[in-house]
């Protein structure tokens, strides 16, 4: 079965400011909801935003990850069991 992007939703996000990691639950039309890690965004010296894979966290990420761990897992249950 070939990927449909009207199938394809994110469902809440967040972005690290510090490090402009993004992360954010999706799914995949009636799939389970998922935590996606990534991409990171940045400046370019132009002004204009670009964006790449997420890579290694570093410890800037690690400690954010942990401090909204809890609500991410409180709004993918809440996902599960809608």
């Amino acid at each position: 079965m070939p990927y449909d992007i009207t199938k394809d939703h994110v469902l809440d996000s967040w972005t690290n400011e510090e490090t402009g990691l993004i992360l954010s639950i999706n799914r995949y039309g009636e799939g389970e909801p998922k935590l996606q890690i990534g991409p990171r965004t940045y400046i370019k010296k132009d002004g204009s935003k670009g964006s790449l894979k997420a890579g290694r966290l570093t410890i800037e990420d690690v400690v954010w990850l942990a401090e909204i761990i809890d609500d991410i897992q409180d709004r993918m249950n809440g996902y599960i069991q809608a």
